[in-house]
């Protein structure tokens, strides 16, 4: 039997420069495992494109007419089969990043990203790793730990709702690596992980692998 190709990572294009989408077309039509399948303007052409399309991934800018990116993802993640959101932006803001991931983005990168740190991030948000411009996971936790008072505390109260090995997993999810290297460095298997994982977004409220590591960050935990 001959080996199958695989499946190529379908991707929806959100801009409303019409110039940069095909810029990133390009860049994407460089390679063989990525494709686009759409290209929208502005929020609502995304989510009726979603529908029609049916993207892995949705490449979204922060600035568009309308709703905002942020807006968007929020309402992209509650789909019934959400693509991951990847935001792409000319914004380099700590405040910026932490709305988009607080939002459920998957992951955020510049436009002044190189086109192979663009790949790799739409490789890394469809296999449900997250990606962030220049790998800043530490300076996106230290503006998380930062915010108000008021913030810290009802995280610091929040987590306490959660069992021990739930704190543990959160903690590890806030580090790099995906569900199966996390799992390895906990010494516990994939399907344990994902259960506390769960576990813990369902007593936060929150619906994202970021989303988790923001509270940790916030509540002191790393």
């Amino acid at each position: 039997m001959s080996d199958q190709p695989p499946v190529a990572i379908r991707v929806l294009l959100v801009d409303d420069e019409p110039m940069v989408r095909s810029g990133l077309a390009a860049i994407i039509g460089t390679t063989d495992d990525i494709v686009v399948v759409g290209e929208a303007a502005d929020g609502e052409e995304a989510l009726a494109r979603i529908e029609a399309d049916a993207p892995d991934v949705v490449l979204l800018d922060i600035r568009m007419p309308g709703e905002d990116g942020v807006a968007v993802t929020r309402r992209i993640v509650t789909l019934d089969e959400p693509p991951a959101v990847l935001i792409l932006t000319t914004w380099d803001s700590d405040a910026v990043t932490l709305q988009a991931i607080g939002a459920g983005a998957a992951g955020f990168l510049l436009k002044t990203d190189a086109g192979l740190d663009i790949l790799e991030g739409i490789r890394a948000v469809a296999a449900g790793r997250g990606a962030l411009s220049q790998s800043p996971v530490q300076a996106v936790l230290s503006a998380a730990a930062r915010s108000d008072t008021m913030a810290r505390s009802q995280a610091r109260d929040a987590v306490r709702t959660l069992s021990p090995r739930e704190r543990e997993a959160i903690v590890a999810l806030s580090g790099p690596g995906n569900l199966d290297e996390v799992a390895a460095r906990m010494f516990v298997a994939k399907s344990t992980l994902k259960s506390h994982m769960e576990s813990a977004q369902r007593k936060l409220g929150v619906s994202s692998r970021h989303e988790l590591a923001v509270i940790a960050a916030r509540a002191g935990l790393v």
